[in-house]
């Protein structure tokens, strides 16, 4: 019976994660996609799309990699979300209190 709690535990924790983890991909995309709109109305010469082709190849780099759930680094990955602005640490309400404060103490570092 205790496995059985406790894979029901780890099942709601992941969940929470995996919404957590949703929630700062939309933000974080809905940003790029604003900046994207503004910079693409602000092209005057080649350089200035070539700039953007280049930014956008950095970012779907990055947020391609950024956003796939690792149950063994999580802690730090959503600690760097959460250092970037892209996640709140009360959207991690209801993992365990010390994943929270390990991911919150992480976050300042």
């Amino acid at each position: 019976m205790l496995q059985q709690n406790n894979n029901k535990v780890l099942e709601t924790e992941e969940k929470i994660a995996r919404e957590a983890l949703k929630k700062a991909y939309e933000r974080e995309t809905s940003a790029l996609i604003a900046s994207v709109r503004d910079r693409a109305g602000a092209i005057a010469e080649l350089q200035d799309l070539w700039y953007l082709h280049d930014l956008l190849s950095t970012k779907r780099y990055e947020i391609d990699g950024k956003y796939e759930y690792n149950p063994s680094t999580f802690m730090f990955d959503f600690a760097q979300l959460v250092k970037e602005g892209w996640l709140h640490l009360d959207e991690l309400e209801g993992l365990k209190p010390e994943i929270q404060s390990k991911i919150s103490a992480l976050a300042r570092m």
